[in-house]
């Protein structure tokens, strides 16, 4: 058996995060966890209370990390897995 999809290329969103493909194979490897979801827009969030403050509470925690563990090459660089995921949530 092969690594996880959420490893490998075909488990990742191009534009970042997880895709669906992704999110279910974690899931499947991490039972006793809650669940991965898709990332909510800024559109959605206007939906829902606990959407809004599941966006704002992932941007606030990535901004951080972005800040903290990553180089100022990495920070910089729109292609960047973190940058990517931020722009996927609407941060």
């Amino acid at each position: 058996m092969s690594t996880p999809a959420w490893t490998r290329k075909e488990g990742k969103n191009p534009e970042g995060g997880l895709n669906a493909r992704g999110r279910a194979a974690y899931n499947r490897a991490n039972p006793g966890k809650p669940g991965l979801k898709p990332p909510v827009k800024r559109a959605e969030a206007k939906r829902s209370r606990k959407s809004a403050a599941r966006r704002r509470s992932f941007c606030a925690r990535m901004r951080g990390m972005k800040r903290k563990l990553t180089s100022a090459k990495t920070a910089n660089d729109p292609n960047s897995r973190i940058n990517k995921s931020l722009r996927a949530w609407d941060c």
